[in-house]
C-alpha cells in the first residue's frame, strides 16, 4: 500500500484490530465462561466496530502527526528557499545595476544621442524595429535610421554584433573540440 499508510503500518493496523477484538472477547468470556459459539459470534459483531474505530483513530492520529512533521519540514525548506531567493535577487540586482552602468558608460564612449541610447537598449532587450517604433511612438523608418547610426558609432555590423559586444564576456567560453 502507498499513500496514507505503508505495508508495515497496514500489518500493524490489522494486528491492532485483532488484538483489540481478542482482548474484548476475552473480557466477555471471563464474564460469561459458558458462552456458546453463536453468542461469541454476536459479541464479535458488537465488538468489531468499536475496535475498528479505535484503531482507525490511532491510525488517523499517526497520519496527522506525520503530516504535521512533513508540513514543518516543508515550511523550513520554503523559508530557506525564500532567503536564498532574496539573496540571489539582491546579488543579481547589484550585478545588473553594474552591467547597466557599464552599458551606459559604453554608450557615452560611442557618443550616442538619447534617442540612439534608447533604441540600443530596446535592441539589446530583443525588440524588433517595428516594436521599437511602437514603443517610441515614431516610424519604423526613423528607428531603422537611428539603429544604423548607432551601429556605425559603435563600429558593429548589426543587432547581433551589438548584443555580442556586451554579452560575449558574460558567457562561459566553449571548450575547443567539445561535442554536444
Amino acid at each position: 500500500m502507498t499513500g496514507w499508510i505503508d505495508r508495515r503500518g497496514a500489518i500493524g493496523f490489522g494486528l491492532a484490530i485483532l488484538s483489540g477484538m481478542a482482548f474484548f472477547l476475552a473480557l466477555e468470556r471471563r464474564e460469561e465462561p459458558d458462552m456458546s459459539a453463536i453468542d461469541t459470534a454476536f459479541e464479535l459483531v458488537e465488538i468489531a466496530p468499536l475496535v475498528v474505530v479505535s484503531a482507525g483513530l490511532v491510525l488517523l492520529a499517526r497520519v496527522a502527526s506525520r503530516q504535521r512533521d512533513e508540513q514543518r519540514a516543508l515550511m523550513r525548506d520554503l523559508e530557506v528557499a525564500r532567503i536564498e531567493g532574496q539573496r540571489w535577487r539582491s546579488e543579481a540586482r547589484t550585478l545588473l545595476n553594474g552591467l547597466g552602468d557599464a552599458i551606459d558608460t559604453q554608450f557615452s564612449r560611442w557618443n550616442l544621442t538619447d534617442a540612439e541610447r534608447e533604441v540600443a537598449l530596446l535592441l539589446l532587450k530583443g525588440l524588433s524595429l517595428k516594436e521599437i517604433a511602437a514603443v517610441r511612438a515614431t516610424s519604423e523608418r526613423t528607428i531603422r535610421a537611428q539603429a544604423a547610426a548607432l551601429y556605425t558609432k559603435a563600429g558593429v555590423t548589426g543587432r547581433a554584433a551589438l548584443s555580442a559586444f556586451f554579452l560575449e564576456d558574460l558567457l562561459s567560453p566553449i571548450a575547443a573540440g567539445r561535442e554536444s
